[in-house]
C-alpha cells in the first residue's frame, strides 16, 4: 500500500510540473522596476527659476497641488519629481511638461492645469482596464470594474505593476485550468480580478483579497469568482479548484526572477501609513509624504482648523505617529493652513 501510495504522490508531482513548465513556456513578459523619480528636461538653467517662483511662489504651489516633492539642483537642464504615489508622479510629470511647453507658470495656472491633467490620467486609466479586459476576452464586466482594474496601472507589489501582475495571472490560470480540465474563462475571470481590492485598499479597512470579493459580490460576480478571489491568500478555507489554482497562478506570477523587490514595497508602505495616520484626523483635507518620508505636509481646511489648532494638530499627529511606526531619525509634520480673500471690482 505505501509503494502505490508513494507512486501516486510521485506520479502527480511530476504531472504537476510538467504542466507549471508548459505554462510558463507558453507566456513570457518583461519585467520592469518601478521608479519612484522622474527628470524633466528643461530648454534652458533660466526655465529653473522661472519654475521656482518669485519668493518660491511657484514650487510650491506645484507641491501643494500634486503632493509631489520637486528637487531642482545643479543639475544643468532637468528638475526631477520625486513621489512613491505614481498617480502623482505622472499628474506632476504632465504638469511640468505642459507649463514649461506653455511658457506661462503662476499658481492659478498651475491649479488649473492639475485638476485637468488629473480627469485626463483617470480617462486613461479607464482605457487601460478595457484594454486589459479585452486582451484576456472577458465578457460582462461591469464599468466600475473596469474602473477599477484601470486604477491598477498605477499600484505596484513589491514594485511589480499590479495590472500586469494580474494579467499574467489571468494566464496563467487559463493555461493550466485548460490542461486540468477546468473552465478556462472563469480561471482567466479570477486571475485578472484576484487583486482587485487593491485599487482601494488605501481607503477601505481590511485586507486586499476581502475588500476584492467584496466589490465582486456586489457587481453581482458568480460565487466561484469571489470565493476564489477572497481565497488567494488563504484567508479563508478553500473550496473549488480554483482556490487553490488562483493561489499557485499568484505565486507564479510574483517568484519569476526580477519581478518584484521587497526593500521598495516596505518603503512604500511606511510612507503610506504616515499620510493615513495625518488623514485620520478631522479638517485634514489632504496630506503628502515627502523626503523619503522625512517629512509630512498636511493641508487642512481654514474653516475646520484655526490657527490656534493647527499647532495642537501638528502635535497630536507627531504623538500618533511616535507611537505607532518605527523609523530612523525624525520625521517632520508641517501643517498649511491657506487663507484667501477675494473681492470682485464691478
Amino acid at each position: 500500500m505505501r509503494n502505490i501510495l508513494d507512486e501516486a504522490k510521485e506520479r502527480s508531482e511530476r504531472e504537476a510540473n510538467r504542466i507549471l513548465t508548459y505554462a510558463i513556456q507558453r507566456y513570457a513578459s518583461d519585467c520592469t522596476y518601478e521608479r519612484t523619480t522622474a527628470t524633466i528636461p528643461l530648454p534652458n538653467d533660466e526655465m529653473k527659476g522661472r519654475i521656482i517662483g518669485r519668493e518660491g511662489r511657484n514650487i510650491r504651489a506645484l507641491e501643494a497641488a500634486t503632493g509631489v516633492n520637486i528637487l531642482i539642483d545643479d543639475t544643468p537642464e532637468a528638475v526631477v519629481i520625486s513621489c512613491f504615489d505614481p498617480i502623482r508622479k505622472e499628474v506632476a510629470r504632465q504638469l511640468m511638461e505642459r507649463l514649461i511647453s506653455d511658457g506661462r507658470i503662476h499658481p492659478t495656472r498651475v491649479e488649473e492645469l492639475t485638476a485637468k491633467i488629473t480627469r485626463e490620467v483617470e480617462e486613461e486609466a479607464y482605457s487601460a482596464g478595457e484594454r486589459a479586459v479585452l486582451e484576456t476576452g472577458l465578457p460582462g464586466v461591469a464599468p466600475q470594474l473596469v474602473k477599477l482594474l484601470g486604477r491598477l496601472k498605477y499600484r505596484y507589489s513589491f514594485s511589480q505593476n499590479v495590472l500586469q501582475h494580474s494579467l499574467e495571472t489571468a494566464y496563467f490560470m487559463g493555461i493550466i485550468a485548460a490542461e486540468l480540465g477546468l473552465d478556462e474563462n472563469k480561471a482567466r475571470r479570477i486571475g485578472l480580478f484576484h487583486d482587485i481590492g487593491k485599487a482601494v485598499d488605501h481607503e477601505i479597512e481590511g485586507s486586499h483579497a476581502q475588500i476584492g470579493a467584496d466589490i465582486l459580490r456586489k457587481h453581482n460576480e458568480a460565487k466561484d469568482v469571489v470565493q476564489a478571489v477572497a481565497a488567494h491568500h488563504a484567508e479563508v478555507e478553500p473550496v473549488s479548484p480554483y482556490d487553490v489554482l488562483i493561489n499557485a497562478c499568484d505565486t507564479l506570477s510574483a517568484s519569476r526572477p526580477g519581478a518584484r523587490s521587497e526593500t521598495t514595497e516596505l518603503y512604500l508602505k511606511r510612507l503610506e501609513q504616515l499620510e493615513t495616520i495625518a488623514h485620520d484626523f478631522p479638517g485634514v483635507e489632504s496630506c503628502f509624504a515627502l523626503q523619503a518620508g522625512r517629512e509630512v505636509r498636511v493641508i487642512v481646511s481654514p474653516e475646520k482648523i484655526s490657527e490656534g489648532e493647527a499647532q495642537m494638530l501638528a502635535r497630536d499627529i507627531c504623538q500618533r505617529i511616535e507611537h505607532e511606526m518605527n523609523y530612523p531619525g525624525q520625521i517632520k509634520v508641517t501643517i498649511i493652513r491657506e487663507t484667501r480673500s477675494v473681492e470682485y471690482a464691478k
